[in-house]
């Protein structure tokens, strides 16, 4: 019975995602106490940019997905960030893996600290799979706005390099874990951080990047 289902939900996930107009970004609410829903002005600005610069039509207030609900299968590009823990139950680690081999994309955006417990939650999604640094010939640099020299540093947090991971599955990249770079702070109205224009334009593109890489594959 669980494989039938299983295999029901891959063929559901196929086909239902909705026509471009009625799409919105999705955030991911998870357990553990992390705060999901940090960087509240991130996804209606990325959503507003995306529409201007690469004529797409997203709604612009965001969804928010629970990690084992069956409305993740709606949303082509799910957002996660946070500070802090993070668990997956078991039923939340199977959905998310049928969502991402449907076709979902999985962006994780390391708010600050989120690192030693990400990584033992995406095992239990992927087990066979390990994050690997994504190269920057790989589309999500290459497409819309060029970034040679891979993710732009938004926010300083330990003065380390910004980091771009994945998870590849099957040759295609199903989950982005931006590190040292904080990209969703950097689509946060201008106000919140006070960060540069300039700043905020770069992390808007890629963003933009990703959003673009997650609907046309």
């Amino acid at each position: 019975m669980l494989r039938t289902l299983s295999l029901l939900l891959i063929l559901l996930a196929a086909t239902s995602f909705k026509p471009q107009a009625a799409l919105k970004l999705a955030r991911l609410k998870y357990n553990g106490g992390g705060d999901w829903y940090s960087s509240r002005t991130a996804l209606p600005n990325l959503a507003r940019f995306c529409n201007q610069q690469m004529g797409t039509a997203l709604q612009t207030d965001e969804a928010i997905v629970e990690a084992g609900s069956p409305d993740i299968f709606n949303h082509p590009y799910v957002f996660m960030t946070g500070h802090g823990n993070v668990v997956f139950s078991p039923e939340d680690a199977r959905n998310l893996r049928l969502y991402l081999m449907a076709g979902g994309f999985l962006h994780i955006c390391d708010n600050y600290g989120m690192y030693p417990f990400i990584r033992p939650q995406l095992k239990k999604i992927f087990p066979e799979l390990d994050l690997v640094e994504i190269p920057f010939n790989h589309p999500i640099y290459t497409r819309r706005f060029p970034f040679p020299a891979g993710l732009p540093k938004v926010h300083d947090h330990d003065g380390k390099p910004p980091k771009g991971y994945g998870l590849i599955w099957e040759g295609r990249l199903v989950c982005f874990y931006d590190y040292e770079c904080d990209l969703g702070n950097g689509w946060e109205d201008a106000g919140v951080y006070n960060d540069p224009e300039a700043v905020r334009l770069q992390a808007l593109k890629m963003g933009a990047n990703l959003v673009q890489y997650a609907f046309n594959r």
